[in-house]
């Protein structure tokens, strides 16, 4: 309970080495996560060298961790090797449709999320990337992914060189529905994004960007509608590339 209590994203890491066998228990942790039928859809793949972490760097916008953190982690949604199992043995396989990328994506999120819990028990500091499914094609491309492999997230891992405070969250009252939705009137929404709004943090991130509330450097600076469209439709023409039917 404390080390999900206490988690932070480490974006700044120490240059010391994390060793084969720990990073080996981590991810022998993160294959004990809940798996659809238990047919593991899923595979990671683990970037250690300096010049492929370069060579990643871009796609991820340059964010300072993929290059910095020892061990840069690509966890992806992994129908391939099922679906080479099933040939292998006179099966008819279905699992190039929505419902199996749904699950993919799903087991993929399960395992990278023990991994992060493995690793912050062993004192190590993650941070997840969602990039992959900005660029799923450049990376799919820069890893060799072959059909049926889709990128899901990125985790940066290693020794943490600073210790950031806790990132501020929703009540639980927001999050949680006893039987039923509950509706999000005016009033409710208010009280639940009340405190979010009064942070100094938030307060200057409305500042630098020259906007009049918090929800508008999401919708105008961060996360754009317009660039939501576009990689929407790049990672929908991705996936139907990577031999799913959508």
């Amino acid at each position: 309970m404390d080390i999900l209590l206490q988690h932070r994203s480490i974006r700044k890491y120490k240059s010391d080495a994390v060793s084969d066998e720990m990073l080996n228990e981590i991810l022998e942790a993160g294959t004990r996560a809940s798996t659809t039928g238990n047919m593991q859809l899923y595979s990671v793949v683990v970037t250690r060298d300096a010049a492929s972490k370069a060579r990643l760097a871009p796609l991820h916008f340059n964010q300072g961790m993929v290059t910095q953190a020892p061990v840069f982690l690509t966890v992806c949604a992994d129908l391939n090797r099922f679906n080479r199992w099933c040939e292998l043995r006179q099966a008819d396989a279905g699992y190039d449709n929505l419902l199996w990328v749904v699950n993919g994506i799903i087991d993929a999120s399960l395992f990278a999320q023990n991994i992060c819990i493995a690793a912050e028990s062993k004192g190590l500091g993650i941070c997840y990337l969602g990039t992959p499914l900005y660029n799923a094609p450049e990376i799919i491309e820069a890893l060799n992914l072959p059909k049926g492999v889709i990128p899901v997230t990125a985790i940066s891992l290693g020794y943490p060189d600073h210790e950031p405070g806790l990132t501020d969250r929703l009540p639980l009252s927001a999050i949680v529905h006893h039987e039923t939705y509950r509706e999000n009137t005016d009033e409710r929404i208010n009280d639940m994004y009340r405190e979010k709004e009064a942070l100094e943090s938030s307060a200057q991130f409305v500042a630098e960007n020259g906007k009049q509330n918090l929800a508008q450097v999401f919708t105008d600076v961060r996360y754009k509608k317009a660039d939501n469209l576009y990689f929407s439709e790049k990672l929908l023409k991705t996936i139907r590339e990577q031999g799913f039917n959508m």
